[in-house]
């Protein structure tokens, strides 16, 4: 055992020094230890020599470095420095029975706590804090290896008394001369009777090979100690480089997928939707061109000759007689086998005829020019038409002409805009390409011209279509008035033809088969009895005098039979309405309906322009610009659209609501922005108001005046040059004069200007009272906390808050107060009955302010107060008379009076001294009482009664206190 203790490559005292002492020894010997460089290192932030020297794989490879280290990895990743680790290190040579004992403390030496050390680590703090920034943020690194080869002696001490073969690069014990020298063979041979000692020599190399292998294992234990943080680092950088990579990989993987969603649901359906109706109107297209070449084609002469003239009734009639030659005297004709299904297919042609004729005429109506003075275009052709329509009970036709009126309404903005657009130089259509585009880049006069041109052109576009509808609607009611006629008629004529039923029906039959009309099988006698009935009943009937068979008798009369004998209704007025009245199957209840879906049809056509006039509105109103209108840049545009709005309504008998709804909600908008602007403009001139009185221009005492003489409005800026006048000290209202602050005069204005915007649009009425009491609260509250709650000190920068400044404050809040009733009353008047409950607000906003007014008056008391009893309690009945003490009193008093008594009015300053004496007569009594001096006539009392006379005869002096009641006998105490 002495042996090999003796030899015991373990270092007892040298290297547990070093092991466990390094901390000690470089704190006195050397720099802090520096941390090896990141694994993965940023972009060099310093020069050349700041970098790192340790070993690199690329230029070192030939030689040994600290790479080739044979230290397994979790030997590499635990920590050294644990105290764990040095556990292991002692009982791992000396045995288990090795444990630390505690060492009694030292009865001579203080107990050491974390406070003896509070000082020095409030003094080392700052410069540990540095010391790690700069560490982090430059570490040095180019000295790492020099310095510790230089300062661990110890270190390499020991490492010189490894053989230098274990320190080669190409060192390997495959080689047999190097396992030669490393384990010689003389210490394994046993010849010769040297067991014993071979053994021992065994042993002993055996020992130095732990001995070496020791030494090697504390130095790379100390390696990896002085480099554990750049291989936790290391690690760590790894880690969050992998996650980072990995969240990359997923944002980019859901980026991806995101684009792909937003060109699936925004591109892919947009271009398809695009494509079909591109297909669609190029199907539309072809259909139409394939239907004008069927029309032509499958045409007969004689009913084209008839449908060029318009003549629909006698080509349907020429189409039946036709039908029927065909089925009795041409059947079984080769060359005809397609005509009767081609005869079919053409009726129904004549009736698509009829209605694209209608849809032709709308066209026409519609969009001729506007500046035309005439209102009704073609109106025989119009009567005709219709006449036709209700024969083949086309009554969609209604529907056409709605449609025609949305078309027409949509070219009408467009046309408008496209010659505003084309006046205006500044716009290039080349550049801006859009037309939309184009009227947003006109100024508010530019478009305000465009929206009034379009109005116009509504009205005169509503006045055609009402005359139109008017026509309609009157050949809806003259066929429904000849129904009725009819079949009066007839009743007649069965009465009387009672009789002749056999020789009637010969007679009828001959003549229907001749192909004359039935009115020519009355007797003359009788058909002139039946046209003056006739005649009779149209005069009784305004409605139909415009509209009456006369007009249309030439067209209709002229059609011809399958015989082509012509015959005129002109020596028989009435002829044609027999005939009319004997195809047409409508009932009277649907000629009724009929009637009233013309009506909603006028009704229709005001609202698709009030429909396109929001349109544009939106439009425009798309980049903010009707938000950004001042007030009567807004108000000009309100007053233009509810004059169409009237006029609309005059002229088709019903209010639409769409316009009127966007009225109001630009209102509304406009409200708000004109709330938030004035707001916002009240709140900057509080925050920069220093509470001083400011002088009254001109023109403020002008508006006051107004508002005497009933006017609650701005007054119109004069054009010409004024006299300037110069701004008066006071504001005067109604005699009284109120000193001010600027502020003040310019909430009048903006109080006024929100009466004015009530005026000019009168619908937003409510929202106005709301934001007005809303304003006025808001200046209530905000002048309190700058005046009354000091706030000034802070915003304005003011030294303090004077009795002047409170007084200024006060008077201020009474002038708003004696506007308050003049504004309830103007709201009062524009507001409807129901909504008198919100006059209310203007009720709870005096409340407010006179309680204001009260805590400023009471502010002032009780300064007075403060001052009276710190003055009083120091008061000594003593010579001389008057004491100091009331002296001081009457010089506060007369202050406060100076500061007060041009702001305030003379009522009210004796009011708030009479409070004020009342306190001081409150803190003398008191002090009196403690001073055990009482009303009996002795020096004391003389004394007391000298200085209140001095303090009486100073208080009267002041100006307006002269007849001040004082009544200075309370001070005493009464006689019990």
């Amino acid at each position: 055992m002495a042996s090999s203790h003796s030899s015991s490559p373990v270092p007892q005292g040298s290297s547990s020094d070093v092991f466990f002492k390094k901390e000690v020894d470089s704190t006195k010997h050397i720099r802090p230890v520096q941390s090896l460089p990141d694994v993965c290192p940023k972009e060099p932030t310093g020069d050349s020599n700041s970098l790192c020297v340790a070993p690199s794989l690329v230029t070192d490879q030939h030689r040994w470095t600290i790479y080739h280290s044979k230290v397994n990895l979790p030997a590499a990743l635990n920590d050294p420095r644990l105290a764990k680790r040095e556990s292991d290190f002692f009982t791992k040579t000396w045995g288990l029975d090795f444990v630390d004992t505690e060492v009694i403390p030292s009865f001579y030496l203080p107990q050491i706590s974390k406070e003896h050390f509070t000082v020095y680590q409030q003094e080392i703090s700052q410069r540990e804090k540095i010391h790690e920034r700069c560490k982090n943020i430059c570490p040095p690194k180019n000295t790492f290896d020099r310095t510790l080869l230089h300062t661990h002696d110890k270190s390499r001490t020991d490492l010189e008394q490894v053989p230098k073969i274990f320190m080669k690069p190409d060192f390997a014990l495959d080689d047999s001369l190097t396992f030669n020298s490393v384990l010689p063979w003389s210490h394994f041979n046993t010849a010769g009777g040297k067991g014993n000692r071979d053994a021992a020599s065994s042993k002993l190399l055996q020992e130095k090979l732990s001995h070496y292998l020791d030494i090697v294992e504390v130095n790379i234990a100390h390696q990896i100690s002085l480099r554990s943080e750049a291989f936790f680092h290391a690690m760590t950088s790894q880690h969050e480089l992998q996650d980072y990579l990995k969240k990359t990989s997923q944002a980019v993987k859901m980026l991806r997928d995101k684009i792909a969603q937003i060109d699936k649901v925004m591109c892919e359906g947009s271009l398809h939707i695009l494509r079909l109706a591109l297909t669609r109107n190029n199907c539309v297209k072809v259909y139409n061109k394939l239907k004008l070449m069927a029309t032509v084609h499958q045409t007969q002469p004689t009913v084209q000759v008839l449908l060029s003239t318009s003549e629909f009734v006698g080509a349907l009639d020429l189409i039946a007689t036709t039908q029927e030659v065909l089925q009795q005297e041409l059947q079984g004709i080769h060359s005809f086998r397609h005509l009767g299904s081609q005869l079919c297919e053409l009726e129904k042609l004549i009736d698509k005829m009829m209605i694209a004729e209608f849809s032709t005429y709308s066209h026409s109506d519609l969009n001729r020019p506007l500046e035309d003075d005439c209102q009704i275009l073609e109106e025989e052709r119009l009567v005709s038409l219709v006449f036709g329509l209700l024969k083949q009970r086309k009554l969609n036709f209604l529907e056409i002409y709605s449609e025609e009126m949305i078309l027409t309404a949509k070219n009408i903005i467009k046309q408008c805009v496209i010659n505003k657009v084309s006046q205006i130089e500044e716009i290039e259509a080349d550049v801006v390409v859009k037309l939309a585009d184009q009227m947003r880049m006109l100024n508010f006069p530019q478009w305000f011209d465009l929206l009034k041109d379009i109005f116009s052109k509504f009205i005169i576009f509503l006045q055609r279509v009402k005359a139109t509808l008017n026509i309609i609607h009157s050949v809806v009611l003259s066929v429904l008035d000849k129904n009725q006629r009819t079949r009066e008629l007839e009743e007649i004529s069965q009465q009387k033809n009672a009789a002749k039923d056999n020789s009637l029906d010969t007679e009828v039959a001959y003549l229907i088969h001749e192909g004359m009309f039935i009115s020519d099988a009355f007797s003359e006698s009788e058909l002139t009895t039946i046209a003056v009935n006739t005649a009779s009943q149209r005069n009784i009937s305004p409605n139909s005098e415009p509209y009456s068979s006369d007009s249309v008798s030439e067209p209709e009369c002229t059609t011809d039979s399958s015989s082509s004998k012509e015959q005129t209704s002109s020596a028989v007025p009435g002829g044609v309405d027999i005939i009319i009245n004997e195809d047409m199957k409508l009932t009277d209840l649907e000629l009724g309906k009929l009637a009233n879906n013309i009506q909603e049809l006028l009704f229709s056509a005001s609202d698709i322009c009030h429909d396109r006039a929001v349109k544009f509105l939106t439009s425009r109103a798309k980049d903010g610009f009707l938000e950004k209108l001042n007030s009567t840049e807004f108000i000009t545009l309100s007053r233009l659209m509810e004059t169409f709005i009237l006029d609309s309504e005059q002229i088709c008998g019903r209010k639409s609501m769409s316009l009127l709804g966007a009225l109001q909600s630009q209102a509304n908008k406009f409200v708000n922005r004109f709330h938030e602007e004035r707001k916002t403009k009240l709140s900057l001139l509080l925050d920069n108001e220093r509470w001083k009185q400011a002088d009254v221009p001109a023109e403020f005492q002008d508006l006051v005046d107004s508002i005497s003489d009933g006017k609650i409005a701005l007054p119109e800026k004069k054009s010409g040059a004024t006299e300037e006048r110069k701004p008066a000290e006071v504001l005067i209202v109604e005699g009284q004069q109120y000193a001010v602050v600027g502020t003040v005069l310019l909430l009048i204005r903006i109080i006024l200007e929100y009466c004015q915007c009530v005026d000019n649009i009168p619908s937003v009425t409510t929202d106005m009272l709301t934001r007005l009491s809303d304003l006025l609260k808001y200046f209530n509250s905000r002048s309190c906390q700058l005046v009354l709650g000091a706030g000034a000190l802070q915003v304005v920068g003011l030294k303090t808050i004077t009795t002047k400044n409170l007084a200024l404050s006060s008077r201020c809040l009474q002038l708003i107060v004696h506007y308050i009733p003049v504004i309830r009353a103007h709201f009062e008047a524009r507001l409807q009955s129901k909504q008198y409950s919100m006059l209310k607000h203007f009720d709870h906003i005096t409340k407010d302010y006179h309680d204001h007014i009260a805590e400023i008056s009471a502010k002032l008391v009780a300064i007075m107060d403060s001052l009276f009893d710190k003055l009083l309690s120091k008061y000594e009945v003593k010579a001389p008379v008057p004491s100091a003490c009331f002296r001081n009193i009457c010089k506060q008093m007369a202050k406060m009076h100076e500061a007060i008594f041009d702001l305030l009015p003379e009522e009210q300053t004796q009011i708030l001294f009479l409070r004020i004496n009342a306190s001081y007569k409150l803190h003398l009594k008191k002090q009196l009482s403690h001073l055990n001096v009482i009303n009996d006539g002795g020096p004391q009392n003389g004394l007391v009664t000298a200085d209140v006379a001095f303090y009486t005869g100073n208080l009267q002096a002041l100006k307006g206190l002269k007849d001040l009641d004082l009544n200075m006998s309370e001070i005493w105490e009464q006689k019990r």
